[in-house]
């Protein structure tokens, strides 16, 4: 079973750190990037992080785990309430899948209280910045571990 897990992150996530600082904060998508490499190897885990504004890449990033990754972790960003297809992709895959949003989604615009990846997700972890991205990479390696005991 591999321990190789995918970070997706959706549009408009490669401005943070400028992009509504009050929101999501200061710090920047290279900030979380190293975080995360940092506690992946800490956990035993190997990490693929990646960012697009384009739905299609991030489609191709899952279909891609599939055959390697044991894990999906993704803040589809807006994606989220609009992409049916991103569903779709993330229901071939076999492995847990956890949700991120740096945001508490529900103190927000109503629309964005629907989320499309819930559907498929094990877990979503909201409102908790850019440290809801470390809670979801510990959640995975738990989950891998447990699979690996079945």
């Amino acid at each position: 079973m591999s321990r190789l897990v995918y970070l997706l992150n959706g549009p408009n996530l490669n401005l943070l750190g400028k992009r509504q600082p009050h929101i999501y904060g200061h710090e920047t998508l290279a900030d979380i990037e190293r975080d995360c490499t940092a506690l992946a190897h800490e956990l035993g885990l190997g990490l693929r992080f990646h960012q697009s504004n384009r739905e299609y890449e991030i489609i191709d990033w899952v279909h891609a785990a599939r055959e390697e990754a044991g894990g999906i972790i993704i803040n589809p960003a807006a994606f989220t309430h609009t992409s049916v297809a991103i569903l779709d992709a993330l229901n071939t895959f076999e492995g847990p899948v956890l949700e991120v949003h740096i945001s508490n989604v529900h103190k927000r615009e109503e629309f964005r209280h629907h989320s499309f990846v819930s559907g498929r997700a094990d877990g979503v972890i909201a409102g908790f910045g850019t440290q809801g991205y470390q809670l979801a990479l510990r959640r995975v390696a738990f989950l891998l571990d447990q699979q690996a005991r079945a």
